[in-house]
C-alpha cells in the first residue's frame, strides 16, 4: 500500500513539475538553457587547452609607447585595474617598451590565473637563450604563448625553420605552453594556417578593414590602404577547421576608431565572428577598459 502510494506521488509531482516547465516562458527556459556570455568568460583557446579571457589587455600600442607613458605605477594600476574586471590575457612582445614591465605590473596577481603573451621579431642566434629571457624578464617559470612576431613574407615558415624548432624544444622543456604566430599580410598568413607548427594565430581582424592583411607584404609603417575583410574571414575560417586558437586584434583599428561608433560596430562584429576565441585590444585608461567591456557585454547579450 505505502509502495503503491509512494510510486503514484513519484508521478503525480514528475508531471506536476513537467507542467510548470511547460508553462514558464520561452525566454527563461532559453536563458536557463543558455548562460549568459560576457568579456570575462574563460574560453578554451583552440586546441592548447589554455583558458583565456574572452578580452585580453594589449600593451603595444605605438610599441608600447601608449602604455608607457603611463609611468610604471600607472601601467600597473592599469594591469590591476584590467584584472579586477576579470581580463586575464595580457599580450607583450620584445619590442614594446613595456615587455621590462610586466613582472612588476603582475607582481601580487595569482600567476596560474594569467595567461601571458609574448613575441619574438627577429631570429635569435639561440633561440632557447631568447625565450629564457622572456621567462627571466617575466620572473615566471613559463610564459603561456609566444608567437613570432609580424610575419609578412610568404615564404617565412622555411626562412625561420631553425628558430620554429628551437620553439618546439621551448615547449618540450614547458618554458613555453602554446606557440603561433602574428602576421602582417595574406601571404604570410596563409603560410601560417598551411605550417602543422602553429598552434595559436593572432590575426587582424575588423570590419572597416583598418590594417587587416591584405596581397601586400604590408608592414606596420606602411600608409594604410584599407582592406576588404572577406579575404581574412576565409581564412579565419581554415584556423577554425584545424582546431587553432585564435585572438583578434586591431579590434580597435589600431588607435584609429576615436568615433564611438566605430567602436561599437567593430566590437560588434569581432564578438559576431564564431572563428575568435578572444580579443585583444590595447587600453591607456580604466575607463577605456570599461567601455570595451559594456560593449563586449551588450554584444554578447544580443541572440546569435
Amino acid at each position: 500500500m505505502n509502495a503503491h502510494y509512494s510510486r503514484r506521488h513519484f508521478l503525480k509531482q514528475s508531471a506536476a513539475a513537467a507542467g510548470a516547465l511547460a508553462l514558464l516562458p520561452g525566454d527563461l527556459l532559453h536563458a536557463q538553457a543558455a548562460p549568459k556570455r560576457t568579456a570575462a568568460d574563460l574560453v578554451t583557446l583552440g586546441g592548447t587547452g589554455i583558458q583565456v579571457s574572452r578580452l585580453g589587455m594589449g600593451t603595444g600600442s605605438g610599441n608600447g609607447h601608449v602604455q608607457t607613458a603611463l609611468g610604471r605605477d600607472g601601467f600597473t594600476k592599469l594591469v590591476h585595474h584590467a584584472y579586477d574586471q576579470g581580463i586575464r590575457l595580457f599580450d607583450t612582445a620584445e619590442t614594446y617598451s613595456t615587455f621590462t614591465w610586466i613582472a612588476d605590473a603582475i607582481k601580487g596577481l595569482p600567476r596560474e590565473k594569467l595567461v601571458l603573451q609574448s613575441k619574438i621579431q627577429t631570429q635569435p642566434a639561440d633561440v632557447l637563450a631568447a625565450i629564457d629571457r622572456h621567462r627571466k624578464t617575466f620572473n615566471t617559470d613559463y610564459v603561456d604563448s609566444v608567437l613570432v612576431h609580424c610575419m609578412y613574407k610568404a615564404g617565412w615558415t622555411d626562412d625561420w625553420k631553425r628558430t620554429l624548432d628551437g620553439f618546439n624544444q621551448a615547449k618540450d622543456k614547458q618554458w613555453i605552453r602554446a606557440k603561433g604566430v602574428s602576421c602582417h599580410s595574406l601571404p604570410a598568413l596563409r603560410a601560417s594556417i598551411a605550417s602543422d607548427w602553429t598552434e595559436v594565430h593572432l590575426v587582424r581582424v575588423n570590419p572597416q578593414g583598418r590594417r587587416v592583411d591584405g596581397l601586400e607584404e604590408m608592414m606596420w609603417q606602411t600608409p594604410d590602404p584599407g582592406h576588404d575583410i572577406a579575404p581574412v574571414l576565409a581564412e579565419l575560417k581554415h584556423i577554425r577547421a584545424k582546431g587553432r586558437g585564435v585572438i583578434g586584434m586591431k579590434i580597435i583599428g589600431d588607435g584609429a576608431f576615436i568615433n564611438p561608433d566605430d567602436r561599437e560596430k567593430s566590437i560588434r562584429y569581432a564578438m559576431s565572428r564564431p572563428e575568435l576565441d578572444a580579443v585583444i585590444i590595447g587600453f591607456k585608461s580604466p575607463d577605456e577598459i570599461d567601455e570595451a567591456i559594456r560593449r563586449m557585454n551588450a554584444a554578447l547579450a544580443e541572440p546569435a
